[in-house]
């Protein structure tokens, strides 16, 4: 292939492997010649072939695999939320809300009705922006932010990055990973640091030598992680806060996804000082996944990058949906309704994982809408055996960032809307599905 490959300079090179692309002539997965032999056969400096190289990987056409040297990039699929499509199976790893639980906006979108909204107007309704700053005013302390609305916590995780971040920097993600964070890091081009996470949240250990790797932002869920049910703990939080402490320019995104529903207090990693940080809270799990609308409190720096993103009448979001919002988070029933499911979610979890665990499972103590159950065997296997009996079910393999990991030995479960006789026989086939 080296023979193709043509040009005397960075740029020409570049261009050159992107035209072999484009002509299919270089597929997704095809290697490029390592550096020394291409700088040896086009007759230029090592400098510019690594120059070209380094053009490509940040335009998103090639990724390095250190010493597996450097291949053509593809689109890699990445497992999305919900029920799956087309299956006849009971799906019980959807991380879904209840949708009975869910209020209905009706008595409210009689009220969100009135004089439109024209270009050049603010994009953030007034009220809904008072409410916002009031909702996150106590958990960031003293802190001089600003309020922005975005369309749900991704949409603003996704601009969060675009305004800090260019192609090829290093995020730090937890590990196991919310799916949608894996999705939107691939798709930015940035490069995913794995952060394990254990009961107490994002661990110190991982943190830190994710700071030594240089990156540029880490996202964090502060409650209810994404799949493992975790919340971080007042000491870990802190200690967390103390590595953070000599990095003030690092992105601390926290995705407070479970907020008004979680049954855990608000821990943060945004210490005191901290230059560069949003803490997001979407709608979505509890007025319903089709309120695309999330609150993001940033430093008033990051507020200005954001703002312009948002252009009016293009890219921000619906005054019909914020009034609708504002609407339904002011409404007393309303909000006398979440709180009954946040309680309703936990409890069922959590008796469910006393089923397990009288199984000799372990199922720790977690929050948020789904369980984060530990096998004695290979999840797949499991998984592959509750299917036969009718069952679709999450493994943690999708929620890995190393796509060469061990293999996962957890399935992530999605019980509260079980009956009491399909939470009966679920039971009863996971214990046969793990003999």
């Amino acid at each position: 292939m080296n023979h193709e490959i043509t040009g005397s300079t960075a740029a020409d090179i570049a261009a050159s492997v992107r035209g072999l692309r484009e002509r299919g002539a270089l597929r997704p997965g095809s290697p490029l010649p390592p550096v020394r032999e291409l700088a040896a056969t086009l007759g230029v400096n090592r400098n510019t072939a690594v120059a070209a190289y380094r053009q490509l990987a940040q335009a998103g056409l090639v990724i390095s695999r250190g010493r597996a040297g450097t291949v053509i990039a593809g689109v890699d699929a990445v497992a999305q939320e919900g029920y799956a499509a087309d299956n006849v199976l009971r799906d019980v790893g959807t991380g879904n809300p209840d949708a009975r639980l869910i209020p209905d906006p009706s008595p409210a979108l009689a009220t969100v009705t009135g004089r439109p909204v024209l270009y050049g107007e603010p994009v953030i309704d007034g009220a809904l922006e008072t409410w916002a700053r009031n909702w996150v005013a106590s958990d960031l302390g003293e802190s001089d932010f600003r309020i922005t609305i975005t369309s749900g916590a991704v949409d603003a995780v996704e601009r969060l990055l675009a305004q800090a971040l260019m192609r090829d920097d290093a995020v730090a993600l937890e590990d196991p990973c919310f799916l949608a964070s894996i999705h939107t890091v691939r798709l930015g081009g940035y490069r995913a640091i794995a952060v394990p996470v254990d009961d107490e949240g994002m661990t110190v250990d991982g943190l830190r030598a994710a700071l030594d790797a240089g990156i540029r932002a880490v996202i964090c869920t502060p409650r209810a992680q994404n799949p493992t049910g975790a919340s971080m703990s007042a000491q870990r939080a802190a200690d967390l806060r103390a590595v953070l402490a000599d990095h003030p320019y690092v992105l601390i995104i926290e995705d407070d996804h479970f907020s008004m529903l979680s049954q855990r207090p608000h821990e943060s990693l945004i210490g005191p000082g901290h230059r560069r940080y949003a803490l997001v809270r979407s709608v979505s799990k509890f007025l319903g996944p089709d309120m695309c609308l999330a609150v993001a409190a940033t430093d008033p720096e990051t507020a200005e990058r954001l703002a312009m993103r948002l252009s009016p009448g293009t890219t921000w979001v619906s005054h019909l949906l914020q009034r609708l919002t504002l609407a339904q988070v002011t409404d007393a029933d309303v909000m006398a309704r979440i709180a009954a499911a946040g309680r309703h979610y936990a409890e069922r979890n959590e008796a469910f994982a006393v089923r397990l665990r009288e199984l000799g499972l372990r199922v720790p103590s977690t929050d948020g809408l789904s369980l984060w159950v530990e096998l004695p065997q290979p999840a797949r296997l499991v998984s592959e055996r509750l299917m036969r009996r009718g069952w679709l079910v999450r493994t943690g393999d999708d929620f890995a960032l190393d796509d060469r990991a061990e293999p996962s030995h957890h399935i992530r479960l999605t019980v509260h809307d079980l009956s009491d006789d399909d939470t009966a026989t679920l039971v009863s086939d996971l214990a046969a599905a793990i003999r």
